[in-house]
């Protein structure tokens, strides 16, 4: 066959239409090119998908109905979530004694899921409020953290994924890991369930002092600020005990009681108040860093006003602003390129 007689084969459909920009662009009948995918998805992993047309007739000068900007975004939000759900990570590399950082935190996105006692399921829906959980990881002194995250799975995906994610890191054998978390249960366990004696957990400072502060209206009501102060200055210096006796007096049976309520919080968590420790080695006490990657991360995208979604599709974009947030957007579609070529 002549290469005239190879170009007309390839320029025909099963219709025997011809199609020359269609073979040549490599795009099928109702489809879009890959950069044409790679725009949409772009602006739909970041903004609304009924904002994006008009980005896209702003830019580019293409008119682009929602329906398809949606579907093309989730296609490849679901293709990126399978690729990191397959792929095997081992442990990261790192020269020894260097000392990771590691934060874990939670954001309530809004989700839609099909009512349970609805006969008609597409009429039937429960609307709630669920989290969704990011951590980072990165060496002391980087400010380029690997992020990772979650919608399903409960305390055991919690730390595989935050295993992933420290991995990715460059974190290994050998390697320290110090977690600064808010006390909840789901963050310091996976800790210790995925890193054992490699890793260190610290309660937030602030959050430390936040149940002080409910509890400082109680024990110091004429001036509870300098109440605070000084319980601040204990825990900073290893007093956890003199904040423990200045609270004594005043803890009831009501578990509700902002003081009784304060006692308990530092009792449950006594084995992880060494603010003292961390500062004298330069690390973290507070976790503002992962509580703002939750806001351009997912709250940016998946807490919109009057956006509700599917447990499916939060999984799939959060994978894909992940896939964003760690620098592996160019790296995914190369692999995109390619297995089209």
């Amino acid at each position: 066959m002549g290469r005239i007689e190879v170009m007309e084969s390839l320029w025909r459909n099963d219709t025997g239409i011809e199609r020359p920009f269609s073979a040549v662009a490599g795009v099928s009948c109702r489809g879009s090119s890959l950069p044409l995918q790679r725009v949409m998805t772009d602006f739909g992993a970041d903004d609304a998908f009924g904002r994006v047309p008009a980005k896209l007739k702003e830019h580019y000068g293409i008119e682009m109905p929602v329906s398809t900007i949606q579907r093309t975004t989730e296609h490849h939000a679901h293709c990126r979530y399978d690729q990191e759900a397959a792929r095997e990570i081992g442990p990261g590399a790192a020269a020894a004694g260097v000392i990771f950082i590691g934060e874990l935190d939670g954001s309530m996105v809004p989700v839609v899921e099909p009512s349970p006692d609805a006969e008609d399921k597409r009429q039937g829906q429960v609307l709630s409020w669920k989290e969704v959980r990011l951590n980072l990881v990165h060496p002391q002194g980087s400010v380029t953290p690997m992020f990772g995250g979650h919608f399903a799975g409960g305390v055991e995906e919690s730390g595989r994924q935050g295993w992933r994610c420290a991995a990715k890191a460059g974190f290994g054998p050998g390697s320290p890991l110090h977690a600064v978390g808010d006390g909840a249960p789901w963050i310091a366990n996976p800790v210790d369930l995925q890193v054992g004696t490699q890793g260190t957990y610290w309660v937030d400072f602030f959050h430390l002092c936040e149940s002080l502060g409910e509890a400082s209206k109680v024990c110091a009501a004429n001036d509870p600020q300098a109440w605070l102060d000084v319980q601040k200055d204990r825990l900073k210096t290893h007093q956890s005990a003199a904040v423990l006796d200045a609270l004594a007096s005043l803890v009831g049976a009501d578990s509700d009681d902002p003081v009784t309520a304060c006692d308990r919080y530092l009792r449950n968590r006594w084995d992880q108040l060494d603010s003292q420790g961390a500062l004298q080695q330069g690390l973290p006490i507070r976790s503002g860093e992962i509580e703002s990657a939750h806001r351009y991360i997912i709250q940016e995208r998946l807490k919109l006003p009057g956006a509700w979604w599917s447990p499916e599709h939060i999984e799939t974009m959060l994978a894909l602003r992940l896939n964003r947030a760690n620098r592996e957007w160019e790296t995914y579609w190369q692999g995109v390129e390619k297995e089209a070529a």
